[in-house]
């Protein structure tokens, strides 16, 4: 995401970079720089003028144009005024201390707003919440299925009437019904139109009115770059809403919309999606507008990185590893938990262009072999338990065996041999002569 407003910024950071001292001339025409490059990722204009004000404000301060690395303070600079723009800190669900939680689901059709109600329960569940999904869209056709796949999906609860017409109604019935089962979290699914109009925002009006949501959260979809801005206005006005969902973030966006919603409505962007699949690990992110601005100026963005490592390394195992490490007693059964544990962290395309100085053109056409865990995988489940333990017994009859039996080749075997001796190689030097570092969750650096 933001790729041609990434490579823009990068350049015009080359020029302050590769200046030992600045002039007021030289911020001026490296801001003309970055103004353009905003407006062509589909920037508001007024977030653009302010931002370039704000920026040019503090670049041609003494302290900057005086420093020994103008060039990284300019940087700096745009990075904490991006950041501003966005919000300056994360903003999380709003959690009532009298559950359940009433969240109100809203926004125009294809905007990912069924979606990514499944997608957002299933990240509430693994808080511990228990939530429950009610289908209140009652004019779109296969919307009540489609949220239902969305439940299964996820193993959450739906909540729908098929004989009852009136969405205030159900929606009512779905908060009486989350009460009676112990859900502490309810999501209103409600209905959207292909534009605003005033029978769908009555409609939401009255079903606020009746379940006084504690968060109402649009959804947009990040690939309408200037028009998201009309869009969460007009909702903001007509319900004020607490909150936004950018859906699409991986499609051809430029990323006008990230940068222009908290500044149009004054309202936090809560979650940021990827992709249509509702159970993917990497389909949906919290968002942090610090950790979104250091992405865009192509800084990477390690912190998220290491908490998807968290979520995915389970911290008993990753103590049980680091024991086994230190006895040189690491084995192909416990190479292949790692792969395992990798696989939930999302893709490894995403997962590198979250690595500080990765480039996200050069990944484009990268040959990312996503199926390697999986012929990783076969094959080890492939070898007898002493194979696992100890490698070095497996001759080259093994081989054909084991690769006949994975449905890969014994050049592929041989690879995944090497490899290991070669990680099991590094660990036993990492955990030599003295130095004794902590994994915690993270588990193995693969």
């Amino acid at each position: 995401m933001f790729e041609g407003l990434m490579s823009k910024m990068e350049s015009a950071f080359k020029k302050f970079r590769s200046k030992g001292k600045l002039t007021p001339a030289d911020v001026k025409e490296g801001m003309r720089e970055i103004k353009l490059a905003l407006l062509e990722a589909d920037v508001n204009f007024k977030v653009v003028k302010e931002f370039i004000g704000r920026v040019t404000e503090r670049a041609v301060g003494a302290e900057v144009l005086e420093s020994i690395q103008p060039g990284v303070q300019v940087v700096k600079i745009v990075n904490d005024e991006m950041t501003a723009i966005m919000g300056g800190k994360q903003e999380k669900i709003n959690i009532s201390p009298s559950p359940p939680t009433v969240i109100m689901m809203v926004g125009l059709n294809g905007a990912g707003k069924t979606t990514h109600t499944g997608k957002i329960a299933l990240a509430l569940k693994k808080e511990n919440k228990k939530p429950l999904l009610v289908a209140c869209d009652v004019y779109r056709p296969a919307a009540v299925k489609q949220l239902e796949i969305a439940g299964e999906k996820t193993g959450t609860p739906v909540f729908s009437m098929a004989d009852e017409k009136d969405p205030v109604k159900i929606a009512e019935a779905g908060v009486r019904h989350a009460k009676n089962n112990g859900n502490d979290i309810v999501f209103i699914d409600t209905a959207g139109r292909m534009q605003i109009d005033e029978v769908l925002m009555d409609e939401l009006k009255n079903i606020k009115k009746a379940v006084n949501p504690h968060e109402i959260l649009l959804v947009i979809d990040a690939m309408i770059g200037q028009e998201s801005v009309g869009v969460a206005e007009t909702f903001n006005n007509m319900l004020d809403i607490t909150g936004v969902v950018l859906t699409k973030l991986d499609g051809d966006t430029r990323g006008g919309a990230a940068l222009s919603v908290r500044y149009a409505t004054g309202k936090p962007i809560k979650y940021v999606g990827m992709g249509e699949k509702v159970d993917s690990p990497d389909s949906l992110e919290a968002f942090h507008p610090d950790r979104m601005a250091s992405r865009i100026l192509g800084m990477g963005d390690m912190l998220t990185l290491f908490d998807k490592a968290q979520q995915a390394f389970d911290e008993k195992k990753a103590e049980e590893l680091e024991k086994k490490l230190r006895e040189q007693s690491f084995t192909l059964e416990d190479y292949l938990e790692q792969f395992q544990a990798m696989k939930k962290m999302g893709s490894m395309e995403q997962i590198l262009s979250m690595l500080p100085g990765v480039n996200a053109g050069a990944l484009k056409d990268a040959k990312i072999d996503e199926n390697q865990i999986a012929r990783t995988e076969a094959i080890i489940k492939s070898m007898t338990k002493q194979e696992k333990n100890k490698p070095d017994i497996i001759n080259s009859s093994r081989k054909k065996r084991i690769a006949a039996g994975s449905g890969t080749s014994v050049e592929e075997v041989n690879k995944l041999l090497k490899q290991f001796g070669q990680t099991n190689k590094l660990m036993k030097q990492f955990m030599g002569g003295g130095k004794k570092k902590k994994f915690g969750k993270m588990g193995l650096p693969f």
